[in-house]
Parts: structure tokens; sequence; C-alpha cells
């Protein structure tokens, strides 16, 4: 196993924290995270996180853009998703939850049904919230803790289930009441357009061919593109970029992994096609060096040309108009 790639953390690594309840490594429930040890590097969660806001304020950044978390708001990270917390107030206080990602294929029994939800979640996923909003949040919080507390239930796991796949269905009533404009019913053309971001998400690091995804979805590039960009307002190919481009960035942002060996994970040919692909993509020619990490990388210090130390752009994916 590579140990040098972007750190991952699941629940495991908060298991010994007294304030928190947990059942095994796949859900967590708490109200305070002083103790939680956060990096200040990138790291990719093996979990969701559900967290509504009490008071004060906390900073953080998801796949690679910021937002800043206050009191009243509702935030939610999803598995696979690349994180870095920053400041936070002294009085930051809230609810959260912490779900794995193998208790949430158990809980959610069609994902299609929930899938517009994801995305919602992935465009804003921190939204304010009503008194009444958070409320809800807050008694489904009170209700899952106190059953996670009967440890001796031998059917917790089961009655956490059930009281999380109700507190989904509740989150995404609140975001479709904050949508922008009402959903209508599925259309052919979006049902085309989630899958072929499924199955990007599958293959984008070996796979950034647009004919590829056609191929697989038994349609011609010329219509998938059409029908990805009246849907999502981007072309195929930008979402297949824009997951590359945030996968490498967040790598290069980690400083543990020479640009050779990012180019080789993400399967270009060799180290100047991928300087080349990342200046096309981001109009950037050059990568910082995280700030503390007293590392310097040969491979980076080599290809001043394309990788030398100025300001990395931090903008891109689930931008959609």
């Amino acid at each position: 196993m590579n140990t040098k790639q972007i750190r991952n953390v699941d629940i495991s690594g908060i298991q010994h924290l007294p304030m928190i309840d947990f059942i095994g490594n796949d859900f967590a429930i708490f109200d305070d995270i002083r103790d939680i040890p956060f990096t200040p590097y990138p790291t990719r969660l093996n979990a969701a996180c559900f967290a509504v806001c009490r008071k004060g304020w906390c900073k953080l950044n998801i796949n690679l853009r910021d937002y800043e978390m206050r009191e009243g708001m509702l935030c939610i990270i999803l598995p696979e998703q690349i994180v870095q917390q920053g400041e936070r107030s002294d009085d930051f206080s809230g609810s959260f939850i912490a779900v794995s990602r193998d208790f949430m294929d158990l809980v959610i029994p069609t994902m299609q049904q929930l899938f517009p939800m994801f995305f919602m979640i992935k465009e804003r996923p921190c939204i304010a919230v009503t008194a009444d909003e958070l409320q809800a949040f807050e008694e489904y919080h009170s209700f899952l803790w106190s059953k996670v507390k009967l440890k001796d239930n031998p059917y917790r796991k089961e009655i956490t289930q059930g009281l999380l796949m109700a507190l989904f269905y509740e989150i995404y009533d609140i975001y479709q009441g904050h949508a922008v404009k009402e959903r209508t019913p599925k259309s052919r053309r979006e049902d085309l357009f989630e899958r072929f971001i499924r199955y990007v998400y599958e293959f984008y690091k070996e796979e950034r061919s647009v004919s590829y995804y056609a191929d697989k979805m038994f349609l011609t590039p010329k219509h998938l593109s059409t029908v990805v960009k009246e849907v999502s307002g981007k072309t195929a190919g930008e979402w297949i970029d824009s997951l590359v481009i945030l996968e490498a960035k967040a790598m290069l942002k980690s400083s543990e992994q020479s640009i050779q060996e990012i180019a080789d994970e993400l399967h270009f040919a060799n180290q100047s096609f991928f300087g080349k692909y990342f200046k096309h993509h981001t109009g950037n020619s050059n990568i910082r060096q995280p700030p503390g990490s007293g590392k310097q990388i040969k491979n980076r210090t080599a290809t001043a040309g394309i990788f030398s130390c100025a300001p990395c752009a931090a903008r891109y994916f689930f931008s959609v108009p």
C-alpha cells in the first residue's frame, strides 16, 4: 500500500475519545470536537459527517473550496470528499454525526431515490436552516444518541439505521425547501447525467476520454456531451477534468507524494504530460509547497518551469452555473 497518499480518515481514528459514542467503525455521535486531532493538511474522509452549528463559527475547506459554518447552519461532508479544517472560534459548538460508507449503503435501500440530494449537498454542503429545521436535527441527534448508548440492546444497529433513514429524508426535504427552484420529476436526460457522473467517479483516475464513458452508456460521445451540457451547464469533458484536477491539487497540496508519483497514480504517460494538463486546466504553471511541511521533494524542485513556488488555484469542482 502506498502510504504517501492523501491521508484517509475514518471513524476508528476517534474511537479512543471518551465523549463520543460509537457503533463499531460505522457510526459515531458527539457534541464536542475540542479533543479531536485535526490535521492542517487535506484529508479524505471515509465517512459522511452531518453537523449543525449551535454557536460560534468554524472555517473549513471541502473539495478545495472554502466555507464558513456559523450559528444556525447545517453542514454535510460526504464520503471520499477532501476536507481541511481551518480556524474556529473559541465558543464554537454543535451537534455531530459520522456515518461510514458501508453503513450508509445499508441505510439507503435505493441510491436512485435519494441521488438528487447528494448532488444538492455537493453543490451546497453548508446551508443556513430555519429554527424549526435546526430543532428537528437536534431532536434526531438526541434520540439517536440515546439509542446508541443502549449497548445491551441487540437491535441497536437496526434502530440506528431506521432513524438515519428518517433523518436523510428530513435533510432531503430541507435541501429541497432551500433550492432556488422547484425540482421536477427526473427526465431521461437527468438520468443519463447521473449515470455518467457515477461512472466518472469510478474510473476518472484511469480514463479521461469522453468516448470511454459514452461507450459504457451505449451512446455516441456527441450525444453524451450534449446531454451533460444541457443538464449541468458543463461539458462531459469538464466534469472529467474537474475531478482529475481536484485529485491532483489535493495530492500536490499534501506534500507527501512527488510529482512523478502523482502522475503515475493518475495514469499520465509521464511527468511532463501531467504538468501540461495541469497548466491547461488551471491556468497555473506553478504549485505551492504547503507551509510548515519542512520537506522538499526533489521532483518538485527539479521542474521549476512548471511547478515552482506560487499559489495554486483552488476552484473548479461541482461549480454548476
